[in-house]
């Protein structure tokens, strides 16, 4: 682009009547070049647009009126200065958000690391978009752990988006890796991550504790990965994709979010769902089901997926799932959005 400028405000000046109308151009050249080129690009375009308008004063005459010459490569040359100071202004701003996305990175990590790829049968994929295109971590968690018990999972949505919701996330993961091997059943595992959450929310101020919540899903997949219990805390329910089908796995009486112990209602009943081979449990937060069209409809995975199987792999389906809202939206969402899907291989080793 400041190439094609540089060649544009010579042209113009050579074919228009009036002079140096087309010093406009190589001003905006180098300017551009400042603040999209590197600083050897920069340079470049400085020495550039002097020797243009040297050879453009040459050749209408003027170059040997020293005041007009001087004064017009004088506020060229000043003009690419300038260009070269935002080149610098704009590479240490970069260097900068590089430092801070580097350290996103290892939080992120850190915080929500992938789960694995594969346990036994089961393979396992998941994607986290954060809904601040700068964030790279927010509000949305999941986990995938092995046990004496089967393969159990979570995924989660806290309350609010972007780094504020971090510490949340770091307390609900820490005490599910902590306590998923010893609960003996999924209900026993909610009510330890809700005292987790409650002894959380107490140290935080008044607004956040009252007002503060979590969406979860707590799955566990048998031994013989032939069934997949599901204890639904008031979340998006997850999806059982099979051959071309997709079918929710609504829960008969979901249960209250975590964090919501002391209204006193009574928490829900894990259920049973067969998992049949060549199947994919799909789970997302409701940065999927309540992503929106350009007339407000919400996105629907069960109708949006159907037909479009069979998936051998579960990032075969997350692939497919993100593009499609992406592609629904037609823009950037306003909420962080989590998806863990897990298919039963239908042969492979047995798990032990």
């Amino acid at each position: 682009m400041p190439a094609a400028m540089i060649v544009g405000g010579a042209l113009w000046n050579l074919l228009s009547p009036r002079a140096y109308w087309g010093d406009y151009l190589l001003v905006a050249a180098v300017t551009v070049a400042g603040a999209l080129l590197s600083l050897r690009h920069t340079i470049a375009a400085g020495a550039a647009i002097v020797l243009v308008e040297t050879a453009l004063l040459f050749e209408g005459g003027y170059l040997g009126n020293a005041a007009a010459s001087t004064i017009e490569l004088a506020n060229l040359a000043f003009t690419a200065l300038i260009a070269i100071g935002v080149n610098r202004v704009v590479a240490r701003h970069g260097r900068r958000l590089e430092t801070v996305r580097s350290v996103a990175e290892a939080a992120q990590r850190a915080v929500l690391p992938p789960p694995p790829v594969r346990v036994g049968p089961l393979a396992i994929a998941a994607v986290y978009k954060a809904a601040q295109i700068e964030a790279l971590i927010g509000g949305d968690a999941y986990a995938v752990q092995d046990t004496p018990y089967g393969t159990r999972l979570l995924i989660a949505d806290v309350r609010g988006k972007g780094m504020g919701a971090v510490g949340v996330v770091a307390v609900l993961l820490g005490t599910f890796r902590a306590m998923a091997d010893q609960a003996p059943d999924l209900a026993v595992l909610a009510g330890q991550l809700e005292r987790a959450l409650v002894k959380e929310g107490a140290l935080r101020e008044e607004e956040v504790r009252m007002e503060g919540f979590v969406t979860a899903l707590l799955g566990e997949i048998s031994p013989d990965v032939d069934q997949v219990r599901l204890l639904n805390c008031g979340h998006p329910s997850p999806y059982l994709l099979e051959d071309t089908a997709v079918s929710p796995l609504d829960p008969g009486k979901p249960g209250l979010p975590l964090g919501m112990s002391g209204l006193g209602v009574p928490q829900a009943e894990p259920e049973t769902w067969p998992f049949p081979p060549g199947g994919t449990l799909l789970l997302v937060t409701d940065g999927v089901t309540e992503a929106r069209d350009r007339f407000g409809s919400f996105y629907e995975p069960a109708s949006r997926l159907s037909g479009r199987g069979p998936f051998r792999q579960p990032d075969q389906v997350i692939e497919a799932l993100v593009r499609d809202v992406e592609h629904w939206t037609g823009g950037p969402r306003d909420d962080d959005m989590a998806i863990l899907a897990i298919t039963r291989s239908t042969n492979g080793p047995a798990r032990p």
